[in-house]
């Protein structure tokens, strides 16, 4: 990465000392002040930060924060979000024009930068940093406010909170080594020349102009950069006669399949397994934000097939049909509806949504091992296994439980552990025990294939470095790839002793399964093929097709390695992975999404919240660990909705609609632009470049912003303008309300087009009192007039509804801990080699299990009450006996034998 920067900017500081405390190299390339770096803009901004040929970053704040986030060292912290917001907009705004003055002499008026260094000072009593911990905050506000120390060192003497932060980050090293790049220790005169170059920051419209109510508008305000002529005029040009030239969206025609002289682009979410229900972080990391990259890309012209469908083979699904004396082919039908019903609610627009369990899957990923075996690729290896001699087979890993030989932690599974996130073998496991029965297996031989990964490796290394040069890679797909292919790759088992899955065609290896993470990625052209028999015109033309897909980042080993390496020694032309974007973690509140222990919201309690599918879906998208972990967090919830959209987004849409409709009769007028309403065309042409750009490269999180900043830049030109009251005056002052009004109609228009691929719903909603036509679906990267004089519009309503906090605290309740099983069980003995067709289990007496549910529940509570309490022993033992014995109960409700042990613990549905 290159920073590009005219001497001695201190706003390159912030770039600077991010790289330092991130470990990330940057490259510093000095440029004239007037330089034009950035080639879609016609004046200079700087620092701007060069991430790939042709992809920018020229916002100082985002750059500092995409630099801390390569590093890991970003925070999702709203604070964080709120305080660089502040930074941008006031601190910067006052700087831009006391600095100069302090620099090129004159005098300074001091009022409104003592209430900033009096905010920051309160913000510090009792702090060592802005936000409890060092962040990006600290970072921009030493680099705003450095001018001032490098004139002045005794200039914060009567803010002492500020002034102790200040001396302390001045000397820490990755704070002073940036210091001394950027001024080269010739202190402030080194940074005289930039402040002078610089432009004054104004608000929009005007110096000064504010929101008088925040309840009304939202709350924040936008900064807008100074536009040259060439730009108000270009931008005022393309506004009033783009929609002339402007293409007209491209018609959704099934089966979709390439064509030639489009852009053909095939995107995949990793296939959950089809055993459990989704939670929030499976829905982001996977299929909504894989949906969303779809929507965009479908805006843009693209010719697009997004695939998916449930993984269904495997341990998980046996486990899972053991659990609820099931069929494995009855668990499988059953969850599959569950999930397809969960992703309608949420509007994932699939243009197909299968399954693994087909007779394609089986053909095309027998046809792919063949083509290993016929190149030699694979292994014959005799594997020690466990195998349990009570149930008279070998043991699959998910069968397996015991102590992990890395942390101890015992309750592990026989493939990872998921407290040190390892992969292990179920051999290597302490103390291990058959989840089936809890009996200590044996360790037994058996004959197995392997994946030949060593041999594939110099191909691997190719595709890798091809990919990697020119796809959009997320930094943690990457350092993961490049970690197995550092460390060596190694044979790797593709064979399993199950009798679920797809069956090995080799003798003497018949009567077993492929493995799972060999089998499953084959499911995206097994359901390709279940979609169109032409599939292979997607997934083996790689010259055509660009291909997308989307996880979490512990599935990136065998979409980067294990799976390209099954094609690559196919000895065919398969289209191979050109993008992967991998998400981290989604957490819940401060504890982990488990379906056991009813912690966290589930895709079917989403839908039964009542809150509408758009608000789970921009929250969502608008905490999405793009580059670290983050948490759903109700009161954040709350505090989203009603400000970012109920106040900020659905006020300007609403109020711009309403009072076309009062005052106007709901007809557009003529817009006779003046240089105010230039300035904002421009402003809002800007956010739309940026949003194309950011979506392009798949930044789903940081384009959402985008969407807000447009409409906050709507809302304070209407405060500005105040057209309430010019529709009170002469025809003159009318006729200015009415193009005011107008060009906010358009802009709302816009908006609606941006958002369709967060807020479907919504979307919809704003176009049909829009009025507007389907012809407006398409972005070019362009601000155009959709909305044109005459007009009329259909009739407006709210389109948010405030989210009370008490409903939250309810919510956060009810969701916090153990609550009712959505799918109750249904749980018998199970023999121990169940037939996969066999016919399901008596039921038990569903009511009863319930109400002894219940009752375990209580006495749980008073349990641990005491046990907080440190009540005398007598008491607890007393308690504990009560609650075995409910326990016990309930084993024997469930049909379940409470003499066998102790019950293995739920685990979280894993995806691929």
């Amino acid at each position: 990465m290159k920073l590009l920067t005219d001497k001695g900017n201190n706003f390159s500081l912030k770039a600077l000392i991010a790289s330092q405390l991130s470990g990330i190299d940057l490259q510093l390339q000095h440029v004239e002040s007037t330089a034009i770096v950035v080639p879609y803009l016609k004046r200079n901004i700087l620092p701007v930060l060069e991430i790939e040929p042709g992809e920018f970053l020229f916002s100082s704040n985002a750059i500092a924060r995409y630099i801390l986030s390569l590093g890991g060292k970003d925070s999702d912290d709203i604070r964080v979000t709120s305080w660089l917001e502040w930074e941008a907009t006031e601190l910067q705004a006052v700087l831009s024009s006391y600095l100069p003055v302090l620099y090129g002499g004159g005098k300074v008026d001091g009022q409104r930068l003592q209430s900033c260094l009096t905010k920051l000072n309160s913000a510090l009593n009792g702090s060592q940093f802005i936000v409890q911990e060092q962040s990006a905050v600290d970072i921009c506000v030493f680099a705003a406010l450095y001018p001032l120390y490098a004139k002045n060192s005794s200039c914060f003497e009567n803010y002492p909170n500020l002034n102790s932060w200040f001396s302390k980050l001045s000397v820490d090293p990755a704070f002073s080594a940036s210091v001394a790049r950027v001024t080269g220790g010739q202190g402030s005169e080194a940074l005289k020349a930039s402040i002078l170059a610089r432009p004054i920051i104004n608000p929009l419209p005007s110096p000064g102009a504010t929101m008088k109510n925040e309840e009304t508008t939202g709350g924040e305000e936008t900064s807008v950069r100074e536009f040259s002529k060439e730009e108000l005029q270009r931008d005022k040009d393309t506004f009033q006669n783009g929609r002339e030239s402007a293409p007209k969206p491209l018609p959704r025609k099934h089966p979709i399949l390439p064509q030639q002289g489009l852009k053909n682009i095939l995107i995949t979410s990793a296939l959950p397994y089809v055993n459990n229900i989704p939670h929030l972080g499976n829905i982001v990391g996977c299929v909504l934000s894989a949906d969303v990259f779809s929507r965009f890309c479908r805006l843009r012209n693209y010719n697009v097939l997004y695939i998916c469908g449930t993984d269904e083979y495997g341990t998980a699904t046996e486990t899972k049909a053991l659990e609820e004396g099931l069929t494995p082919q009855q668990i499988c039908d059953k969850y599959f509806k569950l999930h397809d019903q969960v992703y309608q609610w949420f509007n994932i627009d699939f243009d197909f949504f299968g399954r693994t369990t087909t007779e394609q899957q089986t053909k095309i990923a027998q046809d792919i091992f063949w083509g290993l075996h016929k190149g030699e690729h694979l292994l014959p290896e005799t594997v020690e296994q466990l195998k349990c001699e009570k149930c008279n087979r070998y043991l699959a890993d998910r069968f397996v439980e015991g102590t992990c030989p890395l942390c101890n932690f015992d309750d592990a599974r026989g493939d990872q552990c998921d407290k040190c996130g390892k992969l292990i073998n179920a051999t290597e496991l302490k103390n291990p025990r058959c989840k089936i029965c809890n009996s200590t297996p044996l360790i037994k031989s058996s004959d197995h294939l392997f994946l030949n990964l060593p041999r594939l490796e110099s191909k691997l290394q190719t595709f890798l470095d091809s990919s990697f040069a020119a796809g959009d890679w997320t930094s943690n797909a990457k350092l993961i790839t490049s970690s197995w292919i550092r460390d060596g790759l190694k044979p790797r088992c593709i064979t399993r002793d199950l009798q679920w899955g797809t069956p090995v065609p080799l003798e003497p290896y018949t009567s077993k399964v492929f493995y799972v993470w060999f089998d499953a990625p084959i499911g995206y052209p097994s359901i390709t093929a279940n979609y169109t028999s032409e599939w292979e015109q997607w997934w083996k033309n790689p010259e055509q097709v660009q291909l997308y897909n989307f996880m979490a980042k512990d599935n990136v080993p065998f979409h980067s390695v294990v799976f390209p390496c099954s094609l690559l020694g196919s000895g065919e032309d398969w289209t191979l992975v050109n993008h992967l974007i991998a998400t981290e973690y989604l957490n819940y509140e401060d504890s982990k999404f488990s379906k056991s222990r009813g912690i966290g919201v589930f895709g079917h309690h989403a839908q039964e919240t009542g809150i509408p599918a758009d608000i789970w879906r921009f929250y969502l998208l608008y905490i999405r660990p793009e580059s670290q972990d983050s948490s759903f967090n109700w009161s954040d919830f709350v505090l989203k909705n009603n400000s970012e959209l109920l106040n900020n987004l659905g006020n300007f849409i609403n109020r711009g609609l309403m009072f076309l409709e009062k005052n106007f009769g709901g007809i557009v007028q003529e817009m006779k632009l003046e240089p105010e309403d230039c300035n904002l065309v421009a402003a809002v042409g800007q956010e739309l470049k940026q949003f194309v750009s950011q979506l392009e490269k798949v930044k789903i999180k940081d384009s959402l912003r985008c969407i807000l900043n447009i409409s906050r830049l709507g809302n304070q030109h209407i405060q500005a303008t105040k057209p309430w009251v010019l529709v009170k005056g002469s025809p003159e002052e009318k006729a200015r309300a009415g193009t005011v009004t107008s060009l906010c109609i358009n802009i709302s228009c816009l908006l609606s087009v941006m958002l369709q691929p967060y807020m479907p719903d919504t979307s919809r909603t704003i176009q049909e009192q829009l009025n507007a036509p389907a012809e407006v679906n398409v972005l070019t990267g362009e601000f155009i007039c959709r909305l044109e004089p005459g007009h009329k519009i259909g009739t407006p309503k709210p389109l948010f509804a405030k989210v009370e906090p008490a409903q939250a605290e309810e919510l956060r309740k009810k969701y916090a801990g153990k609550q009712e099983e959505a799918q109750p069980k249904k749980q018998s003995p199970a023999p121990a080699n169940p037939d996969p067709k066999a016919a399901p289990a008596t039921e038990v007496n569903l009511a009863e299990v319930e109400k002894i549910t219940q009752e375990v529940t209580k006495q749980g509570a008073v349990v641990r009450t005491l046990k907080a309490a440190k009540a005398e022993k007598a008491a607890i033992d007393a308690e504990v006996a009560k609650l075995l014995a409910l326990k016990k109960a309930l084993a024997l409700a469930s049909g379940q034998n409470p003499e066998e042990g102790k019950k293995s613990k739920g685990k979280k549905g894993k995806k691929k």
